[in-house]
């Protein structure tokens, strides 16, 4: 009886643990943005708004899934960009595309080391980056 409830006590510690480190192991990032002016995303319109840019790993090169609320509305590859120094605000960068239409390009977030670089912009980066390496 006392083996029995030994190993139940050792399982229940393993299986606690394993728990433990598989959610410490998740490396995902949320961060909030606003944008003023409906915008281009990877090819999706977004309207004018509040939204959520949620990521998986540190990068440099991720996929940045752009979300309000519970629903993701575009997904666009991105470049993880380290700061000299924590951003002193969020902002979310526009510029006009080929035809003519606001893109979101890039996004900072108050007090975090990094900005997000996304679409084209960053897939450029990174191959530059590649290239050199």
């Amino acid at each position: 009886m006392k083996s029995s409830l030994f190993s139940r006590i050792i399982f229940a510690t393993l299986t606690l643990a394993l728990t433990v480190n598989a959610f410490a192991a998740s490396d995902t990032h949320k961060s909030s943005f606003q944008i003023s002016t409906p915008a281009q995303v990877n090819g999706t319109q977004i309207p004018a708004g509040e939204y959520t840019a949620k990521w998986d790993g540190a990068g440099p090169a991720v996929q940045v899934s752009i979300m309000q609320g519970k629903k993701v509305l575009a997904t666009v590859p991105a470049q993880i960009v380290t700061l000299s120094q924590p951003a002193s605000n969020s902002q979310a960068e526009l510029k006009n595309n080929a035809s003519g239409d606001p893109e979101l390009m890039s996004l900072q977030f108050s007090g975090k080391p990094y900005s997000i670089e996304l679409g084209a912009g960053a897939m450029k980066t990174q191959t530059k980056t590649e290239s050199n390496n």
